[in-house]
């Protein structure tokens, strides 16, 4: 078998292999790189050794079984039989739930999660968004500090769990997507500025130095990055990826580097024959994001829609704080705004920013697919001090018209795992670091950070405490008993409308038209024969709704169709979906 590493430093560079060790060559084809050969299976462990150091993992890692400071491990991608012929499932009509392997059941393997799939077909969802899997120091962790991008974190299964996970998935007609991080590399098992320039001080970030995308010996970090993702989507066959904070991404190039992956990925898709799709999270609010490449976009094909979030939490709970300040002044008039134009802040004054942030989207060119809505992310839950859920501060009642904005709004949407049952458990921020320094280090982050909002260091859990971790696991036990029931009842329900209705995944974002009461707490919109109507309030609501005919689809409390009056009556927190006609 040959064995190949870029390391455009070192002076030499020796192949351990089961106890063999040999010199590499230098590859002349292609400057930096190292090559040899060594006899190797499925399995096998290997490292290498830079000018006679210390034996460290391949950065090309497919299998780190003893974790990121151990060897490596060849892994035969061709040994495992897949059961299932897939064709795909596209972004358009889709209905996404993002999952964390580590929590979605109490055992924290894709095996168990694997299980528990059929959950989500009843439910009627069409992709499961699989966290971050690469390799991170520990058990338990959320997986953004992760090492070796090609690999999947031992005790979540290891690569062979993850083929059977995917398998069973398409098995069932459930596309898989991954959550990758391409904006930095975790702090401990990272071995990778031994071996090259992965890193740059041309540009910072949140986590130190940024990921090395346009300074010297960017041709190959960026290769790093795209091969990876493409062994993704090929050997694994998964059905696209989300892309961690991609605004954190420094590239001055001409050609971005995703434009770059973007094209890859396209041309990936042709040649399988099925459709990959690539969805960013981004703050910058540019609509070039997620434009054609043709059109001088970059040619992803969605992003996460935080401004939809922002003005649905500050309409449903009243915060005001951090960022939420400019969404909390009028979040009717929030909400009315995403709905019908995507962004929030399109130009406008961010006061959290302290400057104008982002711009319009053109409506009659962008697909209202694009944007994921959502009422409830890993971020906007486990980032809050106690990772409290919504269901944690609102009734049923709001929950339920969280849920009917979420998934009758235009956009793709997505839902946190656990929240279609209102699940009692909180999503905390958790860890398990190895090294006690940076243990302690993000412990007393963690308390100085929210210490900073008024809160007091004993309320704010200890992310190293396991205790931290098993409150975080979804309690399936729930399911049966009131209001979760209730609650999944109506997720159900939504669902089964959207797949239903073809005027709820029109793509015409312009389309939609919006009426409401800043004062009474309602919202009604229109998408083509389709009307929705929430109220927010305690009190009941009269809501015009015109002199059409219009026929109950679903309410959460027992409402009459609107009579010759057009108005409708729906109960305080509650929320209803008709047809007109």
């Amino acid at each position: 078998m040959q064995f190949e590493v870029w390391a455009p430093q070192a002076g030499r560079v020796t192949l351990h292999c089961e106890g063999v060790t040999r010199a590499l060559e230098r590859d002349t084809d292609r400057a930096g790189w190292w090559r040899g050969e060594a006899e190797a299976r499925d399995g096998t462990r290997y490292g290498f050794a830079l000018d006679d150091g210390p034996v460290l993992p391949d950065p090309r890692s497919r299998r780190q079984p003893d974790g990121p400071d151990g060897l490596s491990a060849v892994v035969d991608h061709g040994r495992f039989e897949w059961r299932t012929e897939w064709a795909g499932r596209p972004l358009p009509g889709a209905v996404l739930y993002e999952l964390h392997v580590g929590t979605y059941t109490r055992e924290g393997t894709l095996d168990a999660a694997a299980e528990r799939l059929g959950h989500l077909v009843e439910l009627g969802v069409t992709h499961v968004e699989l966290m971050p899997l690469c390799p991170f120091p520990g058990r338990h962790g959320w997986g953004y500090e992760g090492v070796s991008l090609w690999a999947v974190h031992e005790p979540y299964g290891g690569s062979e769990a993850l083929k059977r996970f995917v398998d069973r998935a398409h098995e069932l007609g459930l596309g898989v997507l991954l959550d990758v991080v391409h904006n930095h590399f975790g702090p401990s098992g990272n071995y990778l500025p031994a071996f090259g320039p992965y890193l740059t001080d041309k540009h910072h970030t949140p986590w130190g130095s940024a990921v090395n995308l346009d300074a010297p010996g960017s041709d190959e970090v960026r290769a790093y990055l795209l091969e990876s993702s493409l062994a993704w989507l090929r050997d694994y066959r998964l059905d696209g990826l989300r892309l961690d904070a991609v605004h954190a991404l420094k590239d001055t190039r001409a050609c971005h580097f995703l434009e770059e992956l973007s094209t890859a990925v396209d041309a990936l898709a042709a040649d399988l024959g099925r459709p990959l799709s690539l969805i960013a999270e981004s703050d910058l609010n540019d609509p070039r994001l997620i434009a054609a490449r043709e059109e001088g976009g970059l040619g992803l094909h969605a992003q996460w829609n935080d401004d939809f979030h922002h003005t649905l939490h500050t309409a449903l709970t009243g915060e005001s704080q951090g960022y939420y300040a400019d969404f909390a002044r009028t979040p009717m008039a929030g909400l009315a705004k995403t709905l019908t134009g995507g962004y929030f802040h399109d130009g406008t004054y961010s006061s959290f920013r302290g400057r104008r942030h982002g711009r319009p989207l053109d409506r009659t060119r962008v697909a209202a697919h694009r944007l994921l809505g959502y009422g409830q992310t890993h971020d906007q839950v486990g980032n809050r001090a106690q990772g409290d859920r919504l269901a944690a501060l609102l009734s049923p009642g709001l929950l339920a018209c969280a849920a009917t904005l979420t998934l009758t709004a235009p956009f793709t949407p997505m839902l946190f795992m656990g929240e279609e049952w209102a699940a009692g458990t909180p999503w905390q921020f958790f860890t398990d670091h190895t090294d006690p320094e940076l243990a302690e280090a993000v412990r007393r982050g963690r308390r100085r950070e929210f210490a900073e909002h008024g809160w007091a260091e004993e309320d704010v859990p200890d992310p190293q405490d396991p205790a931290t971790r098993d409150r975080s696991c979804l309690d399936w036990s729930e399911i049966d008993g009131e209001p979760h029931a209730r609650v999944l009842d109506w997720y159900r329900r939504l669902i089964a409308l959207r797949h239903e209705q073809p005027d709820l995944t029109d793509p015409d974002l312009a389309d939609t038209k919006v009426a409401y009461d800043e004062r009474e707490r309602w919202l009604a919109f229109r998408r083509g024969d389709v009307r929705v109507a929430v109220n927010l309030a305690k009190e009941a609501a009269a809501i015009p709704l015109g002199p059409r005919r219009a026929t109950v689809l679903a309410a959460w409390e027992p409402v009459e169709a609107p009579g010759a009056d057009g108005v409708l009556h729906v109960p305080g927190e509650s929320g209803v979906v008709l047809l007109q006609g």
